[in-house]
């Protein structure tokens, strides 16, 4: 009988014996950097975007062996980001998932140089993939397009520019920053999985991973006012002592919840035009939106 904690879990295991048997192979001089590489990346998390690309690709039936080497690259991109987020010249914190984050443990110099190198051995992992064809060509460009200066950077930078301005910030500004600096790294492994599968349902995709990372960072936000570092494993409320544009601080927190359940509900009626079995996504939707950290 399906349980959704046990084929995350399965999904989980999936990700992490081959990210694993991946990092295994990683050798780099000095050895410090190769280990505080590793350090992060193993930290531990829930692992949404791998999680998310291997179940959308059980749906169209599309091999792991060829979703595997880009759940990895983006987890790795992912990695690197929040190894740069934490630094002081960003977010300035010292923990990341209940444990001292990687230039508390390593040094400010050698944080900047392992995000350095999780970023740019994803992009080798991308080429390697693009050797197999085009459409691996294209997946490729997504991931590194999504992750670059019209997705995960853009975002970053902009709600950098914004926390800094005295400007009034609008809905939009708040939406675009979701949408690139989240969203993005949401919706890559989804529209991954859709080229390698022919572009099928490309569009209703597209239109769900929009909304899933829109949920997911809404949840974020209320988290940070209402969660605790027990659960979340960093500090809580930086959002608002920073003074930075949030869905908290532009709706108020019972209007970030109706938006996030606003979120949901696109998520689930994307899904009921959807050929296959979409079970678990329809799970993946109501956790993201519940989770506790």
């Amino acid at each position: 009988m399906y349980k959704f904690k046990e084929k995350y879990e399965y999904y989980l295991k999936i990700f992490e014996d081959y990210a694993k048997s991946q990092a295994d192979k990683l050798s780099t001089m000095p050895e410090i950097l190769g280990e505080s590489m590793k350090y992060s990346l193993f930290l531990g998390g829930k692992r949404v975007r791998p999680v998310l690309a291997l179940a959308v690709a059980d749906i169209f039936n599309i091999e792991r062996s060829d979703i595997l080497p880009y759940a990895l690259a983006l987890e790795m991109i992912h990695t690197y980001s929040l190894i740069h987020d934490d630094l002081p010249a960003m977010d300035n914190d010292d923990f990341r998932r209940g444990k001292p984050s990687n230039h508390k443990k390593y040094g400010e110099a050698n944080a900047i140089l392992a995000g350095d190198g999780l970023l740019n051995t994803a992009y080798s992992i991308c080429i390697e993939q693009c050797l197999k064809g085009e459409k691996y060509c294209l997946a490729s460009q997504i991931l590194c397009d999504y992750a670059g200066i019209n997705g995960m950077i853009a975002g970053q930078s902009l709600d950098l520019k914004l926390t800094s301005s005295n400007e009034k910030s609008s809905e939009n500004d708040l939406l675009t920053i979701y949408t690139l600096k989240t969203g993005k790294l949401l919706l890559a492994p989804i529209l991954i999985v859709s080229i390698l599968n022919g572009g099928k349902y490309y569009l209703e995709l597209q239109e769900f991973g929009q909304n899933l990372g829109e949920l997911f960072q809404f949840t974020d936000d209320i988290l940070d006012e209402i969660g605790s570092f027990e659960k979340l494993g960093k500090t809580i409320g930086k959002d608002k002592t920073e003074k930075k544009l949030t869905s908290i601080s532009f709706y108020g927190l019972d209007g970030a919840k109706i938006q996030a359940d606003m979120r949901a509900t696109k998520c689930y009626n994307i899904l009921d035009g959807i050929d296959g079995d979409t079970e678990f996504l329809v799970d993946l939707i109501s956790y993201i939106r519940n989770r506790e950290n």
